[in-house]
């Protein structure tokens, strides 16, 4: 019985395929510590070794191209984006309330809204984007990244004390990428991709009921798996577990629980970690829950930067345009900053705390979910456009930020130190 496996040179392109995720997994165990010598994100290093994987034997891999291979790119970017949102979470040391989170709530309301404003008015004026596609634009480059903004973000829980910076950057990551949804739904309706859906049902449908019972399942679920871990092992002592999976295993349950009743799953994997970690707040559990969800997100991040990577070289920036590229350079370099400005106008922070928290608003995975799914929910004509003008926007993204993250913001937490 012959294999239906593709083969070249008699190894299976399966063969092939696990090889490369072994070297690639296996680099990530020590991509943190080298990039912390090098202060160079790892992204770099990874998106560049796809690139070159893919010149040199993309004949013997399959083709990442996201347009034509949809519904691998939903799952894999959703997997990907889930395990961070846990790890995100459960990574913040800032006990929840209100006026702790301050900060991230003003970066998820008014500068998203407005990022998203001002991204569908230039698409439609000076891109020629029709409204659907514009606005579709507006939110797949609304939200900041989870996945890739490891460097600008909090490091691990209990180990060391949160500067504002960090802790912003870290929580608007955390909430902004369910936040986003609505308003990728609000494209998909005006393109006709829910069978004909009215504004007001978006409403009340797509943002009000779907953020609330994302909440909702969130709140209860991570109060559920802190009583399995933390209260129920105090009444049975012969019942407990320290098990760093549970973390996966519990953003996976509430992820389907929420999507079950159709509330935004994304929402309740954030809500959920942050209930699950402001319960027993100091315990060291949380860091082994972190630390193994930590470890699957890298080891899923490599695989998604490597066919990043393949894809740069593959064509998916063929229909870039001379605008669109300086749209991309506009966005990073003045509507993220200008409208996070703004958004922070108010608030408790240094000036360049806030100029930090602006430019480092870091593009990635969230918005290749985004993208992906909204081309498979509804119609839009200019989705190899889309796809080009994201893509590039998170290159860009991953080089500038990579390259920068590190000493910039270690500069800034001395001359902050010298001053007060």
């Amino acid at each position: 019985m012959h294999s239906s496996m593709p083969k070249s040179g008699g190894v299976s392109t399966y063969i092939i395929i696990i090889t490369v995720i072994g070297i690639a997994a296996l680099g990530m165990a020590w991509m943190p510590s080298i990039s912390k010598k090098t202060k160079i994100s790892y992204s770099i290093a990874y998106v560049l070794f796809g690139a070159l994987l893919y010149l040199a034997f993309g004949n013997l891999l399959p083709l990442p191209d996201p347009i034509s291979k949809n519904q691998f790119t939903i799952r894999l970017t959703e997997l990907v984006v889930i395990v961070s949102l846990m790890g995100t979470g459960l990574k913040i040391d800032q006990p929840f309330t209100i006026k702790n989170w301050a900060v991230p709530f003003r970066l998820v309301s008014i500068t998203m809204i407005l990022s998203i404003f001002i991204v569908a008015a230039i698409a439609v004026v000076f891109l020629k984007f029709d409204l659907p596609a514009a606005i579709l634009l507006g939110a797949v480059l609304a939200p900041t990244d989870p996945v890739l903004a490891a460097d600008v973000q909090v490091g691990p829980p209990l180990e060391e004390a949160e500067n504002k910076v960090r802790f912003s950057l870290t929580a608007e990551a955390g909430m902004n990428d369910g936040t986003a949804f609505p308003f990728t739904w609000l494209a998909i309706v005006l393109a006709g991709g829910t069978g004909g859906t009215s504004i007001e049902h978006w409403f009340t449908f797509y943002l009000f009921y779907k953020i609330i019972v994302g909440i909702i399942v969130g709140v209860l679920v991570g109060r559920f798996i802190a009583y399995l871990v933390f209260k129920l092992p105090v009444s049975r002592k012969d019942i407990k577990t320290r098990d760093g999976f549970v973390a996966i295993s519990a953003t996976l349950m509430v992820y389907g629980l929420a999507e079950m009743v159709q509330g935004y799953g994304f929402i309740a994997v954030f809500v959920s970690a942050i209930t699950l970690r402001n319960y027993e707040i100091n315990h060291k559990y949380h860091k082994k829950l972190h630390d193994f969800t930590d470890q699957v997100e890298r080891v899923l991040v490599a695989i998604v930067l490597i066919l990043f990577g393949g894809s740069l070289v593959s064509g998916i920036l063929s229909k870039l345009s001379v605008s669109m590229a300086v749209f991309a350079v506009g966005f990073v370099l003045l509507i993220r900053p200008i409208t996070s400005f703004i958004g922070l106008i108010k608030a408790d922070l240094h000036y360049k705390e806030k100029l930090a928290v602006g430019f480092f608003g870091i593009r990635g995975m969230g918005s290749f979910y985004y993208l992906a799914f909204a081309l498979h929910e509804g119609f839009f004509a200019l989705n190899e456009e889309l796809w080009a003008l994201g893509s590039f926007v998170v290159l860009l993204s991953i080089i500038l930020h990579g390259l920068t993250a590190t000493p910039a913001l270690k500069r800034l937490e001395v001359e902050l130190a010298k001053s007060s």
